[in-house]
């Protein structure tokens, strides 16, 4: 039996940092083994908060550093399809399409837009169309490879199921053309940042690359918070909630050095610096096969062009039929057919 598909990606922001690798990246990897999966490098969704051309020139690097820690963590462009947005003419397409498929009203109502408005701080004045048609440009990436499953946590479920919307009020319109999505749901889990104020992100500053080496691992695990709370190494110190013991916890495989660092710790029988020189170990020790690989495809000079060249081309082959499919059964190109018929035998 074909492995069914699935459709997940991201925006093209640069470096990945551990929370990507936690909250998706590793899911992905197991994910090869069962799905044939596609991976989409989102650079048009880079335009709903960002549309100034530097911030659109300066995806092409952003692209690079993606799929190269893409590839360090082991996704493989044999077993996957990496492929970018922009470069598919049936996104733009399908997208058109499927905006006529649902009314501004259910698209209003979503939640996460708002969040996202308020995130690129846009006023709510202010939104553009784009962003408020965020879903449905999702709903065309979804269907440009004819995906089975997406990939979301419990939150972002709604996107899908809004997807779900346009494709079976485009199947009642037209007849079977798409598969209606489901959502492979997944336990998310985010990342708190170094400095203990919210999950890890690149505009909070807060995040520790894939790709920092060293030194630099070392100098911000040293300045991470701990319990505020306790001032002298004999205070007893709380574990709950605490980063340090949060990133030994998903970080450092020796469970039983974590297990006592824990007790000592509650106990006032531990400094933090000693927690802290335990979790540099540790994490350079879960970076340093990362960081190779990341070293050995950077050095494969057009290998990551090669790669998400190839995986477009794919994709668009792919979509070429789709397209057809779906013109096809709405009647679309009919009257051009007819007038360049008429036209040539004149």
């Amino acid at each position: 039996m074909e492995k069914k598909r699935i459709l997940t990606g991201d925006r093209p922001t640069g470096k990945m940092h551990l929370g990507h690798y936690v909250g998706s990246i590793k899911n992905r990897v197991a994910l090869q083994d069962q799905y044939e999966c596609y991976f989409i490098i989102a650079d048009l969704h880079m335009l709903t908060t960002k549309p100034t051309k530097e911030d659109i020139l300066a995806i092409r690097d952003h692209i690079r550093d993606m799929v190269l820690d893409y590839l360090a963590c082991g996704i493989d462009p044999a077993r996957s399809t990496i492929y970018l947005q922009s470069a598919v003419p049936a996104v733009y397409e399908l997208n058109l399409i499927f905006e006529m498929m649902i009314s501004l009203n259910r698209l209003t109502g979503l939640p996460s837009l708002k969040e996202m408005a308020r995130n690129a701080h846009i006023d709510s004045e202010a939104v553009p169309f784009g962003l408020i048609g965020y879903p449905v440009l999702q709903t065309a990436d979804i269907m440009t490879p004819k995906a089975h499953l997406v990939p979301v946590g419990k939150d972002n479920e709604a996107h899908i199921e809004l997807a779900r919307d346009i494709i079976r009020r485009f199947n009642q319109y037209y007849g079977e053309v798409f598969p209606l999505p489901e959502v492979l749901l997944s336990d998310v889990p985010s990342l708190i940042g170094i400095d203990g104020k919210g999950k890890m992100s690149k505009s909070a500053n807060n995040a520790i690359y894939l790709s920092d080496d060293q030194k630099t691992v070392e100098k911000k695990i040293r300045s991470m918070y701990t319990d505020p709370n306790r001032l002298r190494v004999d205070d007893k110190g709380t574990v709950e909630g605490n980063p340090v013991f949060i990133y030994h916890d998903v970080f450092n495989p020796d469970r039983a050095e974590v297990e006592d660092l824990k007790t000592r710790y509650r106990e006032g029988r531990v400094s933090d610096v000693e927690v802290k020189e335990r979790l540099i170990v540790a994490m350079n020790n879960f970076l340093n096969p990362i960081r190779s690989r990341r070293q050995e495809f950077e050095a494969d000079k057009g290998l990551v062009e090669k790669i998400v060249y190839d995986g477009t081309m794919k994709v668009i082959e792919i979509s070429q039929g789709t397209i057809k499919e779906a013109r096809s059964a709405m009647g679309l190109g009919g009257a051009w057919n007819k007038i360049s018929r008429i036209a040539r035998e004149r």
